[in-house]
C-alpha cells in the first residue's frame, strides 16, 4: 500500500509484525520462562501488572496480569502460539540449551522440533500453557517457492544434536530477535482469512496443511498463522492468553489505506495513539522504551483477537 504496491494493494516486505499481548494469571509464574529459556529481558511496570520482555532495543512480548482471568475454555478461540524469531542458528541453539537446563525448573515443557523448510523450530508450553515458538528462518534464496510465488512448506524432523553443537553460548536473546509470526486458532479459517487478505491487505502465502492457511505481508513464509484443528467454535473471550498483537506498516500513507481497506470491508476501526488497544490516551508513554507511542489503528479480527496496525516509528 505504498508506492510500490503491488496492483493487488497487498501489504508489501516492509512491514513486519511489532508486539504480541498475553493476558496471564500470574506474572511470577510465567515470567522464569521467557526469561531464562527464551532468552528476554524482563521490565516490569509500577503497579507490576505489567511485564515487556525485550531483546535489545526491540519489545516482543507484553504480558498482562489478571488474576481473575479463568483459562480458555475448550471451544474458545485463540492463540495456537507466538513465535519469537531469532537472527541465527547460534541462537536457536542456545535455547535449546538453555531448555535443557532450565525448562523444567520454570515450569514449561519442550514439545517439539521441527524443520519446516523455511524454519528451524522449537516449540514450548509455557507454565500457564500458551504456545510458544522459538525459530530462525532460512535464507530466502533456500525456500521452496511454488510457480506462482507462494512457499512451501512441510514439519520434518530436527536435528536437535547438530543444532546443539551450533550453540553460541550466549545466556540472553541477541539483538535482531523479534515477533516473526502468531498462530492463531480460528473458529472459521476461510473467514479468518478473508479477513487478513481481503481488509488487512496479506497475501496467501501456503495453504498445503489441511485445515490451515498462512499469510503475509509481502513475501515472508508467514506473519499470521490460521487453523481449524482443534474445532474452536466461540470466539476469544476474556480469559487467559492472546490479547493484540501489532501489524506494523512503513508509513502514515500505509495506515490510511490499510483503514480505508478495513471501513470499506464493514470492520469497525478505532484511532488510538497510546499503549493500550482501545484506551484512547493520546500520547502516552511505551512502557517498552520510554518514547511515545506512535498513533495506530484498533481493530478486531472475526473471533474478537485485537489486531494494532501501527506506524513504524
Amino acid at each position: 500500500m505504498t508506492n510500490d504496491s503491488p496492483s493487488d494493494g497487498s501489504l508489501t516486505d516492509d512491514t513486519h509484525l511489532g508486539r504480541v499481548a498475553l493476558r496471564v494469571g500470574s506474572l511470577d509464574r510465567v515470567l522464569p520462562f521467557y526469561r531464562d529459556v527464551v532468552g528476554l529481558a524482563v521490565e516490569r511496570d509500577r503497579d507490576g501488572s505489567r511485564a515487556v520482555l525485550s531483546a535489545g532495543e526491540t519489545p516482543v512480548v507484553v504480558l498482562d496480569e489478571d488474576s481473575d482471568a479463568p483459562e480458555r475454555g475448550r471451544r474458545e478461540a485463540g492463540l495456537f502460539h507466538l513465535a519469537v524469531r531469532v537472527p541465527d542458528r547460534g541462537a536457536l541453539g542456545d535455547v535449546l540449551a538453555r531448555a535443557r537446563t532450565r525448562a523444567s525448573d520454570t515450569g514449561a515443557t519442550l514439545s517439539g522440533a521441527s524443520d519446516h523448510l523455511v524454519s528451524e523450530a522449537l516449540y514450548f508450553r509455557d507454565p500457564e500453557g500458551n504456545g510458544v515458538e522459538v525459530y530462525r528462518d532460512r535464507p530466502r534464496e533456500e525456500w521452496p517457492w511454488t510457480d506462482d510465488r507462494r512457499v512451501s512448506m512441510d514439519t520434518l524432523s530436527l536435528d536437535l544434536g547438530a543444532l546443539a553443537a551450533d550453540a553460541a553460548g550466549d545466556e540472553r536473546a541477541p539483538a535482531g530477535t523479534d515477533l516473526g509470526h502468531v498462530h492463531l486458532e480460528a473458529t472459521d479459517v476461510a473467514r479468518s482469512r478473508e479477513f487478513y487478505v481481503d481488509a488487512l491487505g496479506m497475501r496467501v502465502r501456503d495453504e498445503g496443511y489441511p485445515g490451515a492457511a498462512f499469510v503475509a505481508a509481502g513475501e515472508y513464509h508467514h506473519h499470521v498463522g490460521l487453523n481449524s484443528w482443534n474445532t474452536r467454535s466461540a470466539p476469544a473471550g476474556e480469559s487467559r492468553g492472546i490479547e493484540w498483537f501489532e501489524v506494523v506498516v512503513p508509513d502514515a500513507a500505509t495506515l490510511d489505506a490499510v483503514r480505508e481497506s478495513l471501513v470499506g470491508a464493514g470492520h469497525e476501526v478505532e484511532r488510538d495513539g497510546s499503549d493500550e488497544p482501545g484506551s484512547g490516551d493520546g500520547d502516552a508513554t511505551d512502557a517498552a522504551d520510554g518514547s511515545t507511542a506512535t498513533e495506530s489503528l484498533v481493530v478486531s479480527d472475526p473471533d474478537g483477537i485485537g489486531v494494532r496496525v501501527v506506524r513504524n516509528r
